[in-house]
Protein backbone atom coordinates (compact mmCIF):
# COMPACT_ATOMS: atom_id res chain seq x y z
CA UNK A 1 0.00 0.00 0.00
CA UNK A 2 1.15 3.50 -0.74
CA UNK A 3 1.41 6.18 1.92
CA UNK A 4 -1.71 7.91 0.55
CA UNK A 5 -3.71 4.66 0.75
CA UNK A 6 -2.53 4.08 4.33
CA UNK A 7 -3.54 7.61 5.31
CA UNK A 8 -6.96 7.19 3.64
CA UNK A 9 -7.51 3.90 5.50
CA UNK A 10 -6.51 5.50 8.81
CA UNK A 11 -8.88 8.43 8.20
CA UNK A 12 -11.78 6.07 7.39
CA UNK A 13 -11.14 3.96 10.49
CA UNK A 14 -10.69 6.86 12.93
CA UNK A 15 -13.64 8.87 11.64
CA UNK A 16 -15.95 5.85 11.61
CA UNK A 17 -14.88 4.73 15.09
CA UNK A 18 -15.66 8.13 16.58
CA UNK A 19 -18.93 8.76 14.79
CA UNK A 20 -22.16 7.66 16.44
CA UNK A 21 -23.97 7.27 13.11
CA UNK A 22 -22.96 6.48 9.58
CA UNK A 23 -25.04 7.17 6.47
CA UNK A 24 -25.21 4.07 4.26
CA UNK A 25 -26.57 3.78 0.72
CA UNK A 26 -26.92 0.32 -0.83
CA UNK A 27 -29.12 -0.11 -3.88
CA UNK A 28 -31.93 1.89 -2.29
CA UNK A 29 -32.35 4.85 -0.03
CA UNK A 30 -29.60 6.29 2.14
CA UNK A 31 -30.14 5.61 5.87
CA UNK A 32 -28.50 6.70 9.09
CA UNK A 33 -27.40 3.59 10.98
CA UNK A 34 -25.84 3.08 14.38
CA UNK A 35 -22.81 0.85 14.15
CA UNK A 36 -19.68 -0.38 15.82
CA UNK A 37 -16.19 -0.48 14.28
CA UNK A 38 -14.64 -3.90 14.87
CA UNK A 39 -11.68 -5.67 13.22
CA UNK A 40 -11.31 -3.23 10.34
CA UNK A 41 -14.96 -2.80 9.34
CA UNK A 42 -18.23 -1.20 10.41
CA UNK A 43 -20.82 -3.66 11.72
CA UNK A 44 -24.58 -3.01 11.80
CA UNK A 45 -27.54 -5.06 12.97
CA UNK A 46 -31.11 -4.71 11.76
CA UNK A 47 -34.05 -5.84 9.64
CA UNK A 48 -35.77 -7.41 12.60
CA UNK A 49 -38.61 -6.33 14.90
CA UNK A 50 -37.57 -3.26 16.87
CA UNK A 51 -34.27 -2.88 15.02
CA UNK A 52 -33.09 -0.46 12.35
CA UNK A 53 -34.02 -1.20 8.73
CA UNK A 54 -31.19 -2.10 6.35
CA UNK A 55 -32.74 -1.37 2.92
CA UNK A 56 -30.72 -2.16 -0.19
CA UNK A 57 -27.89 -3.88 1.67
CA UNK A 58 -27.36 -7.40 0.33
CA UNK A 59 -24.65 -9.95 0.95
CA UNK A 60 -21.84 -9.46 -1.55
CA UNK A 61 -23.24 -6.10 -2.64
CA UNK A 62 -21.67 -2.69 -2.54
CA UNK A 63 -22.51 0.31 -0.38
CA UNK A 64 -21.43 3.90 -0.01
CA UNK A 65 -20.76 5.02 3.55
CA UNK A 66 -20.68 8.67 4.64
CA UNK A 67 -19.27 9.48 8.05
CA UNK A 68 -20.33 12.62 9.88
CA UNK A 69 -18.68 14.54 12.66
CA UNK A 70 -20.05 13.61 16.06
CA UNK A 71 -19.92 17.19 17.39
CA UNK A 72 -20.84 19.36 14.37
CA UNK A 73 -22.70 16.83 12.21
CA UNK A 74 -20.79 17.78 9.05
CA UNK A 75 -19.47 15.26 6.54
CA UNK A 76 -15.96 14.01 7.36
CA UNK A 77 -15.29 11.28 4.84
CA UNK A 78 -17.07 8.98 2.40
CA UNK A 79 -15.93 5.47 1.48
CA UNK A 80 -16.95 2.48 -0.61
CA UNK A 81 -17.81 -0.74 1.23
CA UNK A 82 -18.35 -4.39 0.44
CA UNK A 83 -21.35 -5.81 2.31
CA UNK A 84 -20.83 -9.18 4.00
CA UNK A 85 -23.68 -10.85 5.91
CA UNK A 86 -22.33 -12.74 8.90
CA UNK A 87 -23.66 -16.22 9.61
CA UNK A 88 -25.38 -16.46 13.02
CA UNK A 89 -23.35 -18.47 15.48
CA UNK A 90 -20.12 -18.20 13.49
CA UNK A 91 -16.91 -16.91 15.04
CA UNK A 92 -17.05 -13.56 13.19
CA UNK A 93 -20.77 -13.18 14.08
CA UNK A 94 -20.14 -13.86 17.79
CA UNK A 95 -17.29 -11.34 17.91
CA UNK A 96 -19.32 -8.65 16.11
CA UNK A 97 -22.43 -9.24 18.22
CA UNK A 98 -20.34 -9.01 21.39
CA UNK A 99 -19.34 -5.50 20.35
CA UNK A 100 -22.77 -4.49 19.03
CA UNK A 101 -24.50 -5.64 22.21
CA UNK A 102 -22.58 -3.06 24.24
CA UNK A 103 -23.66 -0.21 21.96
CA UNK A 104 -27.35 -1.13 21.62
CA UNK A 105 -29.34 1.39 23.64
CA UNK A 106 -32.81 0.85 25.12
CA UNK A 107 -33.18 -2.77 24.09
CA UNK A 108 -36.40 -4.21 25.54
CA UNK A 109 -34.82 -7.65 25.93
CA UNK A 110 -31.20 -7.00 26.89
CA UNK A 111 -30.69 -10.50 28.33
CA UNK A 112 -31.94 -12.38 25.25
CA UNK A 113 -31.08 -9.81 22.60
CA UNK A 114 -28.34 -11.85 20.91
CA UNK A 115 -30.62 -14.88 20.55
CA UNK A 116 -33.27 -12.66 18.96
CA UNK A 117 -30.68 -11.20 16.60
CA UNK A 118 -29.66 -14.73 15.56
CA UNK A 119 -33.29 -15.71 14.86
CA UNK A 120 -34.80 -12.55 13.38
CA UNK A 121 -32.12 -10.05 12.33
CA UNK A 122 -29.17 -9.65 10.03
CA UNK A 123 -25.68 -8.64 11.14
CA UNK A 124 -23.74 -7.01 8.32
CA UNK A 125 -20.05 -6.23 8.01
CA UNK A 126 -19.27 -3.18 5.87
CA UNK A 127 -15.67 -3.67 4.76
CA UNK A 128 -13.84 -0.68 3.26
CA UNK A 129 -12.78 -1.37 -0.32
CA UNK A 130 -9.03 -0.80 -0.44
CA UNK A 131 -7.81 1.30 -3.34
CA UNK A 132 -11.28 2.60 -4.23
CA UNK A 133 -11.51 6.25 -5.18
CA UNK A 134 -12.73 8.48 -2.32
CA UNK A 135 -16.41 9.36 -2.43
CA UNK A 136 -16.75 13.02 -3.47
CA UNK A 137 -18.63 15.32 -1.11
CA UNK A 138 -21.14 16.41 -3.73
CA UNK A 139 -22.75 19.79 -4.12
CA UNK A 140 -25.44 21.30 -1.94
CA UNK A 141 -26.72 20.05 1.38
CA UNK A 142 -27.28 16.43 0.28
CA UNK A 143 -30.50 16.52 2.31
CA UNK A 144 -33.16 14.02 1.30
CA UNK A 145 -36.86 13.96 2.10
CA UNK A 146 -37.72 11.73 5.07
CA UNK A 147 -39.14 8.29 4.31
CA UNK A 148 -42.92 7.87 4.39
CA UNK A 149 -44.29 7.22 7.87
CA UNK A 150 -47.67 7.10 9.61
CA UNK A 151 -46.24 9.36 12.33
CA UNK A 152 -47.54 12.92 12.56
CA UNK A 153 -46.26 16.07 14.16
CA UNK A 154 -48.17 17.49 17.07
CA UNK A 155 -50.41 20.51 16.70
CA UNK A 156 -49.19 24.01 17.60
CA UNK A 157 -49.55 25.19 21.19
CA UNK A 158 -52.92 26.95 21.69
CA UNK A 159 -52.58 30.73 21.87
CA UNK A 160 -54.10 31.00 25.37
CA UNK A 161 -51.95 28.32 27.03
CA UNK A 162 -49.06 30.59 28.11
CA UNK A 163 -51.52 32.91 29.93
CA UNK A 164 -53.17 29.95 31.68
CA UNK A 165 -49.83 28.64 32.87
CA UNK A 166 -48.74 32.08 34.08
CA UNK A 167 -52.00 32.44 36.03
CA UNK A 168 -51.32 29.13 37.85
CA UNK A 169 -47.89 30.30 38.99
CA UNK A 170 -49.32 33.51 40.51
CA UNK A 171 -52.09 31.73 42.40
Amino acid sequence: MTTAELLDAALVEEATKKSGLIWVRGTGVERALWHVWHEGAAHVVGDGPGEQPLPGLTDGGAATVTVRSKDKGGRLVGWQAKVVELTPGGEAWEAAVGELKGKRLNAPDAETMTERWARECRVLRLEPVRGAAPVPAGAGSLAAPPPASPATTRNPVPAGLPRLLARRKRG
